[in-house]
């Protein structure tokens, strides 16, 4: 499996042809992510992590585009397609397991990390694709049950600190992890909070990367 990091939170992984795509925010370099993907895979409504215009224009060009997110999500890209969306858009929730662009889909957790008491919650659904990535979107779950060889590692977010960010990685003790949610670091600090992931986790057996935007990795 190919794994190719676009900016923010968007990720795309590229199998035997096939290509499926996270996250695809406004951050993120969206059309050429999605450019010959088979399915879109979206964690939750926050623009960062789904750029609504831009990934509905991509559908619309597209019909044989299928796109996995939570029933919010799913509801504004049918309403936004009309009669185009078709069987294409499906609602899912934590605790599933479908196939997707030949991927095969678990699904964990249901809600986004708490911003703060004043700021509703939303639904945040995270993927572990293929046994073998994990993607949170915007929470902390640990997906139980499984052996998570590649954890795509929320580096910082509104809605985190650090000792959260590194208790996710012990907890989840991935051999190998990649930061995604960094576009609101500088390099000073994408450099600090790295640091401390990479020194730390390695006690617990994960090896972290970074990874610039665009470059690919063979997982």
């Amino acid at each position: 499996m190919l794994l190719t990091k676009f900016s923010h939170s968007c990720v795309r992984l590229e199998q035997d042809g096939s290509v499926l795509v996270l996250d695809p925010g406004s951050f993120s370099e969206v059309e050429e992510a999605l450019e010959g993907a088979s399915a879109v895979l979206v964690t939750h409504e926050h623009p960062d992590h789904i750029d609504m215009d831009r990934v509905v224009a991509v559908f619309a060009a597209n019909p044989a585009l299928r796109l996995w997110a939570p029933g919010g999500v799913a509801d504004t890209v049918t309403a936004a397609l009309g009669d185009a969306a078709g069987d294409r858009i499906h609602a899912v929730a934590g605790g599933e397991e479908f196939s997707a662009a030949g991927f095969d889909v678990r699904t964990f957790g249901g809600q986004h990390a708490l911003i703060h008491p004043l700021i509703p919650m939303v639904a945040n659904v995270g993927y572990l694709v293929g046994g073998a990535v994990y993607h949170p979107g915007d929470s902390f779950i640990v997906p139980h049950g499984v052996d998570v060889g590649t954890l795509l590692v929320p580096v910082h977010a509104p809605w985190s600190k650090l000792a959260e960010v590194v208790d996710f990685v012990a907890s989840v003790r991935a051999p190998r992890a990649f930061q995604i949610h960094d576009a609101l670091l500088n390099d000073t600090g994408l450099g600090m909070v790295e640091g401390h992931v990479t020194r730390l986790g390695a006690r617990y057996g994960t090896e972290f990367r970074h990874l610039q935007v665009r470059a690919a990795v063979e997982l």
